[in-house]
């Protein structure tokens, strides 16, 4: 790299990255004996809070104090830099321990403000304006906003101008700590530190004026937003769309090279691993179309793909958008590193989610540029005040208060369509609850919430002048999650056979059955479980069952808006970690599933009961539409290591993919391990602490996933064998 740049090649970065990768696990161990870089930073964070507080009693408006306590979070981020870092702002907890005497002050005065609930961040933002006019020219933009201001719009502005400020003063603070480095820095790395300081320095302020300010900035700012509002999960985004001007400028006029962005890309990969706790999500996107339905694919979507490679951390997940322009070259990529065995990419589907968007109110100029802002649900970029997973439905639960009700009731009902109408009955009254839930919440976040800094960059926040807490922003949506799905439609299909059908149970007898958990009879379970058609077979009789349920959803969550501006509450059926958790908590259900154990993991079918190979998995899973679902949709597959030995079979994998992906499916997620390195990831966690495994539409280190969730895994069907 060019000395502008910022590479010294005295050590050669492969190995600097595979070093700086192993300090990440290192850093996050949970067991690092008090330096886990994480782990004083909810009590640091608490101490700061109630500073600002304290410091900002006397000033009467929420919104100004709130925009003085962003920025007090951030002049007092702590950050550090080691010698192989290339670019800077690396947040670091670890010294930051508070005594208890400080905590318990701090609790005090925290308790005196409360603090809303409902969802955060889960979004990537509006960073145009920032790249055009760096933090300079956003603050003249809302100077300018405020010489025609209400005294309230007034509040609100001079908060994002505090916030901002405070941004601005974080930059250089993270340059400053490169700067501190230099003294004691080897000869080699001295220049590296230079160009930190001084790329810091201008962005402060000014807008990038290369590929590598670039995505310092993009860094810095997602960080504060995540920090300073605390505003979890504010994703990258499409760095392909975001990164393209500096990139095509830089490789123009010889300033960079390819392999020397794929580093910088890698840098903030690592960056992105070192701050955001495991277990979680962060999302990247690639590909896709324009306004005009124009493919979007650059060599940036290559790279954003590649920087996987040396990396192979949990974080982020590179999600390919596929249409049927899409180039090849950029879907195989994406098969190669899923059949190497890394987790992290994943495909959706660019023609359904931007029919969905434009469905739920998206202008078709604007529906291709989304994010899947955490996990597989689907948010708009620079515009969204969307609530995620809020909250999660439990499917099966229902089913067995229905199953109980019948079987208490004294006439119960004698055909199984009229079971079906009384359970989707009790959904929609959930459904109905549950938006009341959200809107107390959304009430609360208006009178007691605030996020100056993520407002500065969600429209239409400054021009409105109205916090993204207050109705600011665009798109302020709810999205939904429904649970289990594949073991509702099993479950229904046994209770369609055994009672209305055959005659051979009753409500009663059944429910007996399950309250006992089919104990002294695993006969029974085992014909339930083997002897009825399962979703993931191609079988008409089953998939039907699961178009119709999935058309209810979405009807019940049309019927419901939501403040601050009628807002639809939208319907998905990803699961993040919650089949495990809700499963633990639900009995036993009629499609053989015991008591306690985890629910399907998404769209898809249950564990290993897609038994007729992927394709016929695929077809069930795409024999029913999936635009609606834009709270999202996880189809997981697995196939066994052994499996892609030669080029044939990678392609043979491409293909399938292609094949779900052109029949309307949403998203899917691969897992390429063998059962073997499961087992003994699961007996021998120490020796596989890296082994990284999608789950429910995220991904996570499989030695630090609960027990059951590890079985869950495991118990996949592996389309190896």
């Amino acid at each position: 790299m060019q000395a502008e740049q910022g590479y010294s090649r005295t050590i050669p970065w492969t190995e600097r990255v595979a070093t700086l990768r192993l300090r990440c696990l290192e850093r996050k161990d949970p067991a690092a004996d008090g330096r886990n870089l994480l782990q004083n930073r909810p009590d640091y964070v608490a101490v700061c809070d109630a500073q600002a507080l304290a410091d900002s009693v006397c000033v009467q408006s929420w919104q100004r104090r709130a925009g003085l306590r962003t920025r007090a979070r951030l002049l007092a981020l702590p950050f550090a830099v080691d010698e192989l870092e290339l670019l800077a702002g690396r947040p670091d907890f670890a010294d930051m321990a508070v005594s208890t005497d400080q905590l318990e002050a701090a609790r005090k005065v925290l308790a005196n403000r409360k603090t809303p609930g409902g969802q955060t961040g889960h979004c990537a933002l509006h960073l145009e304006p920032l790249f055009s006019g760096g933090i300079k020219g956003v603050h003249r933009r809302i100077e300018n906003r405020l010489q025609n201001a209400t005294d309230e719009e007034a509040d609100t502005l001079r908060a994002y101008l505090d916030a901002l400020d405070g941004l601005s003063i974080m930059i250089r603070h993270a340059g400053a700590t490169a700067s501190k480095a230099l003294v004691h820095a080897a000869d080699w790395r001295r220049a590296e530190l230079a160009i930190m300081k001084t790329s810091c320095d201008w962005i402060s302020l000014n807008p990038p004026r290369s590929f590598r300010e670039a995505i310092q900035l993009l860094w810095l700012v997602n960080l504060a937003v995540e920090y300073g509002d605390n505003a979890g999960l504010i994703c990258p985004g499409r760095l392909d769309r975001t990164l393209r001007p500096f990139y095509d400028a830089d490789i123009a006029a010889g300033r960079l090279n390819r392999p020397d962005a794929l580093m910088l890309i890698e840098s903030l990969y690592l960056l992105i691993n070192h701050f955001v706790a495991d277990g979680l999500a962060v999302a990247v996107m690639v590909g896709g179309t324009d306004e005009n339905g124009a493919d979007t694919t650059h060599e940036l979507s290559f790279l954003c793909l590649e920087a996987l490679r040396r990396t192979r951390l949990v974080y982020p997940t590179v999600g390919v958008c596929w249409h049927p322009q899409t180039p090849p070259a950029l879907t195989k990529l994406a098969t190669e590193l899923i059949a190497s065995g890394l987790a992290t990419p994943a495909f959706f589907n660019d023609p359904v989610i931007r029919r969905g968007l434009e469905c739920y109110g998206i202008p078709q100029a604007e529906s291709g540029h989304y994010i899947n802002s955490t996990c597989v649900e689907i948010t708009p970029i620079g515009r969204s005040n969307v609530w995620v997973a809020s909250p999660y439905f439990s499917l099966c639960q229902l089913l067995l208060d229905e199953i109980a009700e019948q079987a208490e009731a004294q006439q119960p009902v004698s055909d199984f369509q009229t079971f079906m109408q009384h359970y989707f009955s009790r959904l929609a009254s959930q459904i109905s609850q549950a938006v009341l839930e959200q809107q107390t919440l959304r009430a609360e976040r208006h009178e007691y919430g605030r996020k100056p800094l993520q407002s500065v960059f969600t429209r239409d926040c400054i021009s409105r002048a109205s916090d993204i807490d207050a109705g600011g922003a665009l798109t302020n949506w709810v999205e939904c999650s429904f649970v289990g799905l594949a073991n509702l439609v099993d479950s229904l299909a046994v209770i369609r056979a055994e009672i209305f059908q055959k005659g051979s149970y009753s409500f009663t007898t059944l429910k007996d059955l399950l309250d006992r958990d089919f104990t002294d009879h695993e006969d029974i379970r085992q014909r339930f479980l083997n002897e009825h058609p399962k979703y993931g077979n191609a079988i008409p009789a089953v998939d039907d069952l699961v178009a119709t349920t999935a058309q209810v959803l979405q009807q019940a969550c049309a019927r419901h808006r939501l403040p601050p501006d009628r807002s639809p509450f939208i319907p998905g059926t990803f699961c993040w970690i919650m089949h495990e958790r809700l499963g633990s908590q639900c009995g036993a259900t009629p499609d053989g599933r015991r008591r306690g154990m985890p629910f399907a993991d998404g769209g898809g079918p249950a564990q290993g009961r897609d038994q007729s190979g992927p394709t016929r998995s695929i077809l069930s899973t795409t024999s029913w539409d999936h635009h609606h679902l834009i709270g999202g949709l996880a189809y997981n597959m697995k196939f066994s290591s052994s499996l892609f030995t030669s080029q044939a079979a990678i392609d043979s994998l491409h293909d399938l993919i292609l094949t779900y992906l052109s029949r309307g499916g949403f998203e899917t997620q691969i897992n390429v391990v063998s059962r073997e390195r499961l087992e003994d990831a699961e007996k021998h966690p120490e020796r596989h602490r890296d082994l990284v495994v999608r789950i429910g539409g995220y991904t996570d280190y499989f030695t630090r996933l609960s027990p059951e969730m590890r079985r869950e895994i495991i118990n996949r069907t592996d389309h190896a064998r």
